[in-house]
């Protein structure tokens, strides 16, 4: 049986989330922002749903802002909350997401100066650069993501938060792959903006949110209708978010069983590697999502290894699914200070909850016929 190991590119619909979908798919289909009865049912469900995101991170309902996914999400904090701002400094982790870096790499078009925020071999923030850096100038903005996609690393965003803070700036955490697998907790982090998405914790693709703070000062991307305060124009896409809403209830509910039942799946995977010739861990000095193992294999390219093993029946990644079929190398794996060609060889394994130690076990098999001296 083929074996889904890519749960961090995205995840399958739970079917108690499906559920909770489809009457808003074949039954109510009122407009959220109309007053008769069917606008006021849609109304009511998206704003139950969006009290359940709320509370998966410890937020305030009027915090949240619905989104298309995370992309969205990372370009308005950005974009958003720099637009009214005379340009100043920017500045983003090496290893954040594309939709980060490059919509910080688009500001310079602005007129803003962005900078790479550095880390170490773990993928951790080099702080005493860091602090150097916040101290070098005036700074509007810092993106830092709660847990790195690819390597599944921590970042202690709380500490870069009061240092940011401190330096009169305002932090973004990119949250998408840490929500619904480690306890997230907005007001705990003290970020200012932090964006989710739905279909990385079972529910639907095409919905995601960002948390705003009061004080900061969004300018809306395009503009249209007085929908999510006049922040996001457009009819809202009811039943998504009724999922999303059902599948943050969920992950919030079921957060320490999953964690715990990835984490021994994921050591269960780097007992077996550490048996395999050739094989180096990333990231594995740092604490890292219990779901999430990014790894190379000595003399292999890392979509030709993916290749192969897709066709024994596993489905891994060789990094972001969102910066595949470049060709080029990780960038995080190099922003970490690896060469081109190990990072190149890079394979990332992300469990589910539903993953099993057998799934496990006959992943090292296979990959086992590949590392045989």
């Amino acid at each position: 049986m083929p074996s889904y190991l890519d749960h961090n590119a995205t995840t399958r619909v739970d079917p108690r989330v499906l559920e909770a979908m489809l009457p808003y798919l074949s039954g109510p289909y009122g407009n959220a922002s109309s007053l008769h009865r069917y606008g006021r049912a849609a109304r009511d469900a998206v704003e139950q749903a969006r009290a359940q995101v709320a509370r998966l991170i410890n937020a305030q309902p009027g915090e949240i802002l619905w989104t298309s996914g995370g992309t969205e999400s990372n370009n308005l904090a950005l974009k958003g909350s720099t637009d009214r701002a005379a340009p100043t400094r920017l500045l983003y982790g090496v290893t954040e997401h594309p939709a980060v870096m490059e919509a910080a790499e688009s500001l310079k078009e602005r007129g803003w100066q962005v900078e790479p925020v550095a880390v170490d071999a773990q993928g951790l923030v080099d702080w005493p650069a860091f602090e150097r850096q916040l101290a070098a100038g005036p700074v509007r903005l810092v993106a830092l993501m709660r847990a790195n996609n690819e390597t599944g690393v921590i970042q202690d965003v709380g500490r870069a938060a009061a240092l940011v803070h401190a330096a009169g700036a305002w932090l973004h955490v990119d949250a998408v792959q840490a929500a619904g697998k480690i306890p997230v907790d907005f007001e705990v982090l003290q970020a200012d903006l932090m964006s989710l998405s739905s279909h990385k914790i079972y529910g639907p693709k095409g919905i995601g949110a960002l948390a705003v703070k009061s004080h900061v000062e969004l300018t809306p991307l395009h503009h249209g209708g007085a929908q999510e305060r006049g922040l996001r124009g457009g009819t809202e896409n009811v039943a998504s978010i009724v999922g999303f809403g059902v599948a943050a209830e969920l992950a919030l509910q079921e957060l320490d069983e999953r964690a715990a039942r990835a984490l021994e799946l994921r050591r269960r995977l780097e007992r077996g590697l550490s048996a395999l010739p050739g094989i180096r861990i990333f990231g594995a000095g740092a604490e890292r999502l219990p779901n999430t193992l990014q790894f190379a294999l000595a003399g292999y390219d890392g979509e030709a290894l993916l290749m192969q093993l897709d066709r024994k029946g596993f489905a891994v990644s060789s990094g972001s699914a969102c910066a595949s079929g470049l060709g080029e190398p990780s960038h995080v794996l190099i922003g970490m200070g690896l060469d081109r060609d190990t990072a190149k060889g890079a394979i990332r394994v992300s469990l589910g909850k539903d993953n099993t130690a057998a799934e496990v076990d006959q992943f090292l098999q296979a990959l086992g016929s590949f590392a045989a001296p």
